[in-house]
């Protein structure tokens, strides 16, 4: 080989590795203005008794503690584990996942090059006697010559993609995870609440029997008589609605679970104990949002809209592609494969792009503009999960205090009851005073289960935003 070949290979690979550096976008930075860290004091939730030791040993962080260690419950674990098999949002997902894959092995293919046998029968004539052509071969059919990085862009495109499509398979298995239990933990506060009515609704009509009688006999007024109905009728009413919020919860638990969920494993009553998370330490840093299938998702839809950029920027270069063919040739078919027939054919074709009417430069420029919606749609999801994980920060400490006053409130308010109500019997307070007790009692115990689910969905929502949900057990 002389000196001036290989001066001229080295000078063509200098060009050819300079020109694919070119040709290799760089990802811009992210920069989503978010604090490095929530500065927030240490929240410990009050389930977190119940959670299994091996979960929140060794300073696991919240993504890496399995749904079934933190749902106590077994048959809300049932439940999920049910909806993980047959939900069918989720199985659209699954397929899109699949679709997505076969979508990235089309473009991967094009890297490589595609060989195929083929025979062809020609037969001319006119003038001229007819004349038959049989030919047989192997040929390469039109492979380009990958010089600046076009078919390499759009094969990483294609995997950012497939990545993309599993991450949103992930997050939509995180949101059917907490939608399953946000559902099952509404069905156990509506239970518990149409138990207190109808538990208020007794009371309430025993009372009305009996200031009936005492009317009867004078001893009370049509007034109070008409205020105890005015109770029964209000819980009757309570008792009705719950009834239809009960059902309506069911047949929603129905839809996530993908089949008629069994009665055994729905709850009885609301218990406060239900799921249980590791206490956070103060400061969750900010990195913790990467795990996030969102926002790993919205990356890979980046590294993808950066990767078609360089595929447009290719364009603007020339292409090489080649085809050619080995195989035999012969005017008769019974002498295709003899002797003397054999033939070969070579076809490289070289595009060079020279007016386009500008399509080059606005397909580039179209590629750019989608790689800073990408990167603004990262951004996006890192701030929007800086949030969600900063509100559910919050609510846990509030509504823990709600909780507790709550508690106090209907122990207080229980006990004003029973006073009123002896005061009440010995005529020392009007119907009044007694009536305004059994109300504040009642309302009472309502709020009170309505904040223990408030606070039982926080913490399943903490659970979610936080990247928990996608392990089955906790490592």
């Amino acid at each position: 080989m002389s000196k001036h070949l290989i001066t001229a290979l080295a000078l063509a690979t200098s060009v050819f590795v300079s020109g694919c550096a070119m040709l290799e976008p760089r990802v811009p930075p992210a920069q989503p203005s978010i604090p490095a860290e929530w500065p927030l004091p240490p929240v410990t939730s009050a389930g977190a008794d119940a959670h299994p030791p091996e979960a929140t040993a060794g300073g696991l962080e919240v993504a890496d503690i399995g749904w079934r260690d933190f749902f106590a419950d077994p048959r809300l674990e049932e439940l999920v584990a049910q909806a993980l098999d047959n939900n069918r949002d989720l199985r659209i997902a699954i397929l899109n996942v699949e679709r997505a894959r076969a979508q990235y092995r089309i473009q991967r293919a094009d890297r490589l090059p595609s060989l195929g046998a083929n025979a062809t029968l020609e037969r001319t004539g006119g003038d001229a006697p007819v004349q038959d052509l049989y030919t047989a071969g192997v040929g390469l059919a039109a492979f380009e010559l990958d010089l600046f990085g076009r078919v390499r862009n759009l094969s990483r495109a294609a995997l950012e993609q497939f990545l993309a499509t599993g991450e949103s398979h992930r997050a939509a298995q995180l949101s059917l995870i907490a939608e399953v239990a946000n559902a099952w933990l509404s069905l156990a506060a509506d239970r518990e609440l149409l138990e207190i009515a109808e538990q208020t609704l007794r009371t309430h009509e025993e009372s009305y029997r009996l200031t009936g009688q005492r009317h009867e006999l004078g001893a009370v007024s049509g007034l109070e008589l008409n205020q105890s109905r005015t109770l029964v009728e209000t819980a009757r009413a309570d008792v009705a609605r719950f009834a239809g919020q009960v059902a309506r919860d069911e047949n929603a638990l129905d839809l996530l679970v993908g089949q008629p969920v069994d009665p055994a494993l729905l709850p009885d009553r609301f218990l406060s104990q239900v799921s249980g998370l590791a206490p956070l330490p103060a400061g969750v840093p900010a990195e913790t949002l990467l795990r996030r299938p969102d926002v790993m998702a919205a990356e890979h839809r980046l590294l993808a809209a950066n990767a078609n950029i360089g595929a447009a920027r290719a364009a603007f270069f020339p292409s090489i592609s080649l085809t050619g063919m080995v195989g035999s040739a012969s005017t008769e078919l019974s002498g295709l494969f003899e002797g003397g027939t054999g033939f070969w054919r070579f076809s490289p074709q070289i595009n060079i792009p020279i007016f386009q009417g500008g399509r080059l430069r606005a397909a580039l420029g179209m590629a750019q503009a989608d790689r800073d919606i990408a990167l603004a749609d990262y951004e996006r999801a890192i701030q929007a999960g800086f949030r969600e994980v900063a509100d559910a920060l919050a609510l846990s400490s509030t509504l823990a205090r709600q909780r507790a006053a709550l508690e106090d409130l209907v122990e207080a308010s229980g006990n004003t009851l029973e006073l009123s109500q002896a005061r009440y019997d010995a005529g020392l307070v009007s119907y009044l005073e007694l009536l305004d007790a059994q109300r504040t009692h009642y309302q009472a115990e309502q709020s009170l289960v309505q904040v223990q689910l408030a606070e039982q969905a926080n913490r399943v929502t903490l659970y979610r935003v936080l990247g928990g949900g996608w392990a089955e057990r906790t490592p």
